[in-house]
């Protein structure tokens, strides 16, 4: 998993409510288990008619968004399903950072285990993003993990909590098999004495 340190890049705008993981990626994406590719098919419904040709109104079809890396989204995002493909599907366009007023549970959770920072902020600061994001690409955030601070395009710094242990995988890149490595000297020295005590085993 990549660490997650500082981030620098365009917001998209998406002053949604109640986004679920159906409208983040649609159930005929979930035949995979790659984590790659899925970013094609992101918000799918949004983005492309049924024909497949894409619509010029949806925010990561504009320009200015294309390239997006963080996401200033509306209450309750990532509800629904617990599908991990949302947060795969997510990072596979680039996102890496979504901030929104609250998170489903389980949506939350996997974002820290996929590499992505999931921001929770009061209303009124997301609607200070939101504006700001409105501003189009040259209006770049930068996003601090370490310091936990989210400074806007023109300069306003916002702080942000996060879980201590949550921060501590994210800055590390450590997802749950990063973490179960870190304790591998433990686990030899664990497996050597089973061995020697329990031969027969």
């Amino acid at each position: 998993m990549d660490k997650f340190t500082t981030l620098t890049g365009v917001a998209a705008p998406l002053p949604m409510v109640n986004i679920d993981t159906d409208m983040i990626i649609p159930k005929q994406y979930l035949k995979t288990i790659q984590r790659t590719g899925l970013g094609k098919g992101l918000f799918d419904e949004m983005r492309y008619d049924q024909d497949g040709s894409e619509k010029p109104d949806f925010v990561l079809n504009q320009p200015a968004y294309r390239n997006a890396e963080i996401l200033v989204a509306g209450d309750n995002f990532g509800c629904g399903s617990s599908r991990e493909h949302a947060p795969w599907a997510l990072l596979d366009f680039g996102i890496r950072c979504v901030i929104a007023p609250s998170f489903a549970d389980i949506f939350f959770n996997n974002c820290f285990k996929n590499g992505i920072l999931p921001i929770v902020l009061p209303q009124e600061q997301v609607d200070m993003l939101m504006e700001d994001a409105r501003k189009g690409a040259n209006a770049r955030m930068t996003v601090d993990l370490e310091a936990q601070t989210i400074t806007t395009s023109d300069g306003q710094v916002i702080g942000f909590e996060v879980e201590p242990f949550r921060k501590h995988c994210l800055l590390n890149g450590l997802d749950d098999i990063g973490l179960t490595l870190e304790k591998a000297a433990a686990i030899d020295r664990f497996e050597a004495a089973a061995q020697t005590s329990r031969p027969w085993v």
